[in-house]
């Protein structure tokens, strides 16, 4: 049966197919559903993708793990690389806006470290006190920066790869359903720190939805994941050999 299985799935074609369908299926949930934030394709995309693979290995009666390495991974890893030069694209609405960058360098670049400290040690301690191992605490800790650069970090420190992407899915979503309206709650006005904290905070998605409120705040929020991201790549591994995560 695994024979069979890798022969007839084992192709790139299985992986690449499957994550384009789920994520079809979530669009035109999301459309139908007037953009219910449950219904957020990259979330959906997500459960579906688990659901589906999941209900395929009992169906040829192998182990989960076993068929999503050998059936989808070959497909996975293809749409895995496009995240790259996905997240490269955010320097085009910084290029559009870069007058702003330049006037407030020093104070975006400042707000974002700080940020990314403070966030590191919240999330240490909010999963210790939720009684997470090392590994757990290592797949929480880079969740901070966009999917394609929080993953291998989380890999490379102990922790699990799928876990992180999961962590900064779920963020992406509930910042893309509760960003307007914490921003009307706390009466933000700044475009720069709207979008800082939405691409921060949300990654692509989130800088999607700064995008949708206007330039600066959709310039801002690309700088934030491309800055979040170089600093949690430098910053996580000694955080984690710090804290004991690592030993």
């Amino acid at each position: 049966m695994q024979d069979t299985i890798i022969t007839y799935l084992g192709t790139p074609i299985f992986g690449i197919f499957l994550s384009i369908v789920v994520f079809l299926i979530g669009q035109w949930l999301f459309k139908i559903s007037h953009g219910f934030f449950l219904f957020q394709p990259l979330f959906v995309g997500m459960v579906l993708g688990i659901f589906v693979l999941w209900l395929m290995a009992k169906a040829f009666g192998v182990d989960v793990t076993w068929f999503y390495t050998n059936a989808y991974k070959p497909g996975g890893d293809i749409i895995f690389w496009f995240l790259n030069p996905a997240t490269i694209a955010f320097a085009v609405p910084l290029y559009k806006r870069n007058d702003i960058v330049k006037r407030f360098w020093l104070e975006i670049l400042l707000s974002l470290i700080i940020g990314v400290l403070i966030s590191l040690f919240l999330i240490y301690w909010v999963a210790k006190l939720f009684g997470l191992d090392n590994s757990g605490i290592a797949s929480m800790l880079p969740q901070a920066a966009t999917t394609a650069v929080a993953m291998p970090i989380s890999t490379a420190i102990g922790g699990n790869a799928a876990i992180t992407a999961m962590a900064c899915i779920v963020n992406a979503v509930l910042i893309y359903a509760l960003g307007g309206w914490l921003i009307k709650v706390f009466h933000l006005k700044d475009e720069i720190g709207i979008g800082l904290g939405l691409g921060t905070a949300g990654h692509t998605v989130g800088s999607a939805k700064a995008l949708q409120l206007g330039s600066i705040p959709g310039s801002m929020a690309s700088i934030s994941v491309v800055i979040i991201s170089i600093v949690i790549d430098l910053v996580v591994p000694t955080f984690a050999h710090l804290m004991g995560v690592v030993k």
